[in-house]
């Protein structure tokens, strides 16, 4: 996988996707959103791939969108244009749906400044982590605009609909224990370095359990935010159905009874 805005390495079955426009502070342009959505197709379908940490290269996670492309692609003041607008923009909304419908899990390391479509991104992940100096803001409502790349629509789930409002109408900046306090992030660590240790040894932990198993989950714990809780228990049955056939289950219940870890081929 070659991509001009991103680095990706596989090691011991975790990806680690690196947001690498270091030039803009990972500014979203439509270029770099849609190489963000196919990495994360390519890895999503790769056997060998059980988690996938996403980081940056850059000073900043991501500064937000790039205003100067934003501005270039913009409304030419006709209805039809105003209607063909968003498909203009697609690659925007690929990147964050990606990330979500990736059946492996994704943890978000987030360093330095997270705005705008960055907030975007590791709302769609499943977990985030932070340094210390990393610091949150939904810039949209300061510059005129509506968020609409899903963070409206995800981040109530993780930091309920006070929190999310409160972001999203102030604008301001919020610092990493406070993004602690309200949820948005699983743990403050001191500097890159270890968040990125920490990152990868929760990825291990992750990755040492059924494949299957985890990807089952994610899709359940995804559709059960829209879902009845009677329907998304009967999704999650359903789910079992087909992992009671697994080879995966026969090795957890055979590593149990000869006391040793399970190897899990995700079969």
């Amino acid at each position: 996988m070659s991509y001009q805005n991103l680095e990706v390495a596989i090691e011991e079955r975790i990806a680690t996707v690196t947001l690498a426009r270091t030039d803009s502070m990972n500014a979203l342009s439509l270029a770099f959103t849609a190489e963000i959505a196919q990495a994360f197709r390519e890895l999503g379908a790769n056997d060998e791939v059980r988690v996938i940490v996403l980081a940056s290269k850059a000073k900043a996670f991501c500064a937000g969108l790039d205003l100067k492309e934003f501005a270039a692609v913009g409304l030419k003041g006709s209805a039809k244009s105003s209607l063909e607008f968003p498909e203009k923009l697609r690659a925007l909304f690929d990147c964050c749906e990606g990330i979500e419908a990736c059946p492996k899990p994704v943890i978000a390391a987030v360093n330095g400044l997270c705005i705008g479509g960055g907030l975007d991104i590791v709302s769609a992940c499943d977990i985030r982590l932070c340094t210390e100096d990393a610091s949150f803001s939904l810039r949209e409502a300061a510059i005129g605009l509506v968020a609409d790349m899903g963070v409206l629509q995800r981040l109530p789930h993780v930091i309920g609909q006070g929190f999310t409002r409160e972001m999203a109408f102030t604008a301001r900046f919020y610092k990493a224990k406070e993004a602690q306090a309200m949820g948005l992030v699983n743990a403050v660590h001191p500097d890159g370095a270890a968040m990125l240790e920490a990152a990868k040894k929760l990825a291990r932990e992750i990755a040492a359990n059924a494949p299957l198993a985890v990807q089952a989950t994610k899709e359940v714990l995804n559709a059960s935010r829209h879902l009845p809780v009677a329907d998304g228990m009967s999704l999650a049955k359903h789910k079992n159905m087909v992992l009671m056939l697994s080879q995966d289950l026969k090795e957890a219940f055979v590593s149990f009874m000869e006391k040793r870890q399970p190897d899990f081929k995700g079969k």
